[in-house]
Order: structure tokens, then C-alpha cells, then sequence
């Protein structure tokens, strides 16, 4: 079956849209309704506009703005200073000791922001400053920020995995579980590349030294109620405790208890205002991205583009890896151009029913498929966290590039260990619910 030029006039809209200054949201609604109101008029157009409700009315969406909600109680309750502070205690006696901070605390805010965007935002105001104060030059702070934050929606509960899981129709659980792996090679694969990157200019440490065992101990202590916190979250679903959109709103309540009772940070009269409008602003641009993905993607079963792709896939290949790495090729230049999460939402109904049928396990196309796209938010032409980074450091962009290639590079390499061996994948979320059937 092939499709006539007119069909997919609406995906070429998208990108011109898009190139022209119109956010993304208003680029997949566009093309989508230009289609069915001009082109093809045997559909109703109130049927879309009941498409866009529909795609609003999920429980498990409910799991978005409570974690989203849950990372900024942490910002203005002290949580996140104090797992910074942990951070600096333990990688403070490296050399870069500031960048290798910044790496790692991505890591650790995986269970606060769950968002790249937001955690590059909150890093390029609290760090890039300070680094530069200490040397590093600013154009290597900015790059340093927006390639770790690529680790940030890797980790549990990182939005995309919720995003990815909504629409596979999977397990959060087991999602939020296959996360930990490839986050932490990640993160450990950046720290790496610090380093030599560190050792070669000799930028400075925040310690001399590692310091002793007791005050490592001590300082996790202190840290401990933030750092437990996405262990917490995985432990509660994997023993029933609550449902995923329960354990967003239990985060809300733990996060509130902690920054109120425990580091006396959080004041309520001052800070509830600022968390709600955090909340809004981070919950309406995700689910607009994904209810418009949706639409979009209800055009797409409408021509049967997933049908149609599926079958040309299938007939250029029956490897798995030879289709999961055409998928990082895709995924990689889509993830230039788009934001994340759409992104994810308009390439997963096309691509996973493939990976299904190539026997390719489906929390390793998503997550492979995150990681990939997250790689992209920091690669020109478009990069979401290469822009918000820079918008807000004020590095232009010229010399943001020469710094980021090494970390785009170490990430690449990454990305092929965890195409080739899915086991990295699968082995946490096999330990802790067995394997899937």
C-alpha cells in the first residue's frame, strides 16, 4: 500500500510549522486539523475535538503533575541542597570537582524533576555561576549542565518514562525499574569524560581530598531522605503499596513532610504559590505536548502510516539490532528537531509494534528510545536543553558546541552498549518482579 502526497502533507506541515516559529503543540494540532477539515472530509471534525478530551481523561495521567509537583516541594524545601551537598562530599576531592558535582546531582534529581528541561534550568542558575567563579569557563559550565541533565528523565520517575508507559500500555513499575541502569551508565560514562576533560586543563577541586568514611556517612545521613526518595517510590509500587498515580501524590506528601518537619526549609504562606505555579507550568506544556502527539498520532492510524512502516521495516530487515539501530538513527534526528516528549509520543505507536514483532523486549525499545532522544535535546540544530542552557547562562551557542562533543560522543557509546545488550535493561526490573512473560 502507498501512501499519495496529499496523506502525508501533514507531517511535512509539522516541520514547516515548527521551523517557522510556531511552538510544537500548535504544529500538531495545525497539521492534524488541516487534514481532516481539507483534505480528507469523510471525518467529522468534532470527532478530533472529542479525540483531544479523550486523550485528557487517564488516571494514570494524574502521575505527571504530582511528580512534577514533588521536584519543586524538594527545590524550595532543602531537599535538593542537600543531596548537592552529598554530591560535593563525594566527588569534591576529583579533579573538576564542581563538574563531577553537577554530573552526579543529575543523577540523584532523576527522582526530583524527572525533567531534563527543569533540572539544566535549576543547574544553569545554582552551578553554572559557581563554576565559573572557580575557573571553569562558561561555555564548558553550560555544556557540562545540559549533557547531564540528558540523565535526568533516565532515572525514575523520570516524565518521559511515564509518557513512554501511557502510551505502551506497560508497567510503570517496571519502567521506572529499567530506568536505574542506563541513568547510571550514563552519568558514570559524563563523569568519565570530566575527568580527562578536568585533568587535561587542571581545573581545580572543592577538596583536597576524599574525606574520611565517618564523614561520608554523616553527610548521607543528612542526605538521606532525598536519595531514598526514588528507591522509596520503586519499593511502594513493587510491593502494592500504591498505584503509580498514588505513589506521584504520596512524593507530594513524603517531599512536604521532609522540607517542612526534617530540614525546616519549606514555608507554606511563601513558597506554596511558586510550587503551584511550577507545578502548572511543567504539567500543562507535558500534557499539551501529549495530547496534541496524540491527535497527531490518531491522523497517522487514520492513513495507517504505523501499518505501512511496519511492513517496510520488516522488509528491509528481521534482525532486531539491525532495526533497533535504524531506530537510533531515526530517533536521534527526530530528537534534534522535537521536543522529548513528542518525540516519544508521535515515534512510539509507529516503531513498537515493529519491536514487538521482532521479538525486541519493550522496555528496552523505550528505553533505548528515551535515552536516544535525550542525546538529541543537546545536539544542534534544536536541542531543547542545549537552548534552555544557553538562554540562561547566556552562552552563545558557537561555543557551547565545541564543548559538548565529548559528552555527546561518550553518551553515543552508551547508547550502543545498551542497543546491544539488553540485559542492562531488563535486569533490574527481572530482579525485582521476575522475568516478563
Amino acid at each position: 500500500m502507498t501512501l499519495a502526497f496529499l496523506d502525508l502533507l501533514p507531517i511535512l506541515l509539522v516541520f514547516v510549522f515548527y521551523f517557522l516559529g510556531m511552538p510544537i503543540v500548535y504544529s500538531l494540532f495545525g497539521s492534524t486539523f488541516f487534514y481532516f477539515l481539507f483534505i480528507d472530509t469523510t471525518s467529522q471534525p468534532w470527532l478530533i475535538l472529542q479525540k483531544v478530551m479523550n486523550s485528557t481523561q487517564s488516571f494514570s495521567m494524574l502521575a505527571i503533575p504530582f511528580f512534577i509537583m514533588s521536584g519543586s516541594v524538594m527545590n524550595f524545601g532543602g531537599i535538593s541542597d542537600k543531596m548537592m551537598d552529598f554530591c560535593e562530599c563525594v566527588t569534591g576531592h576529583m579533579r573538576g570537582g564542581l563538574a563531577q558535582v553537577n554530573v552526579l546531582l543529575s543523577m540523584l534529581m532523576g527522582g526530583c524533576s524527572g525533567s531534563a528541561n527543569a533540572d539544566c534550568a535549576m543547574q544553569s542558575k545554582m552551578l553554572v555561576p559557581e563554576m565559573e567563579k572557580r575557573g571553569y569557563s562558561k561555555a564548558f559550565s553550560a555544556a557540562i549542565t545540559a549533557a547531564s541533565s540528558a540523565a535526568t528523565p533516565v532515572i525514575p520517575p523520570g516524565v518521559n518514562l511515564i509518557v513512554f508507559t501511557l502510551i505502551a500500555q506497560a508497567s510503570l513499575g517496571r519502567t521506572f525499574a529499567a530506568g536505574y541502569v542506563p541513568g547510571i551508565l550514563m552519568s558514570i560514562a559524563m563523569m568519565i569524560t570530566t575527568a580527562i576533560i578536568a585533568k587535561k586543563r587542571n581545573y581545580p577541586k572543592t577538596r583536597d581530598k576524599l574525606p574520611p568514611a565517618k564523614v561520608i556517612l554523616k553527610q548521607g545521613l543528612t542526605s538521606f531522605w532525598g536519595l531514598f526518595f526514588p528507591f522509596g517510590i520503586i519499593l511502594g509500587m513493587r510491593f502494592g503499596l500504591f498505584t503509580p498515580s498514588e505513589g506521584g501524590a504520596f512524593a507530594v506528601l513524603y517531599c512536604c513532610i521532609i522540607g517542612k518537619f526534617v530540614y525546616k526549609k519549606l514555608r507554606f504562606r511563601e513558597h506554596l504559590i511558586p510550587i503551584l505555579l511550577d507545578t502548572i507550568a511543567g504539567t500543562s506544556s507535558v500534557v499539551l505536548i501529549m495530547v496534541s502527539a496524540n491527535v497527531f498520532g490518531n491522523y497517522m492510524s487514520w492513513i495507517n502510516l504505523p501499518k505501512i512502516v511496519a511492513a517496510a521495516i520488516l522488509d528491509m530487515t528481521s534482525n532486531k539490532y539491525v532495526f533497533m539501530m535504524l531506530c537510533n538513527v531515526v530517533l536521534l534526528i527526530m530528537g534534534m528537531f522535537l521536543e522529548g516528549g513528542a518525540a516519544l509520543m508521535i515515534i512510539t505507536p509507529l516503531l513498537l509494534p515493529v519491536a514487538r514483532t521482532l521479538g525486541v523486549d519493550v522496555y528496552h525499545f523505550g528505553l533505548v528510545a528515551i535515552v536516544n532522544i535525550m542525546i538529541g535535546g543537546i545536539t544542534p540544530p534544536f536541542g531543547s536543553m542545549m537552548f534552555t542552557t544557553c538562554g540562561i547562562t547566556g552562552c552563545p551557542i558557537s561555543e557551547f558546541l565545541k564543548e559538548v562533543w565529548p559528552f555527546i560522543v561518550c553518551l553515543l557509546l552508551v547508547l550502543l552498549l545498551l542497543t546491544f545488550c539488553p540485559v542492562l535493561i531488563t535486569i533490574v526490573p527481572d530482579l525485582l518482579y521476575g522475568a516478563a512473560g
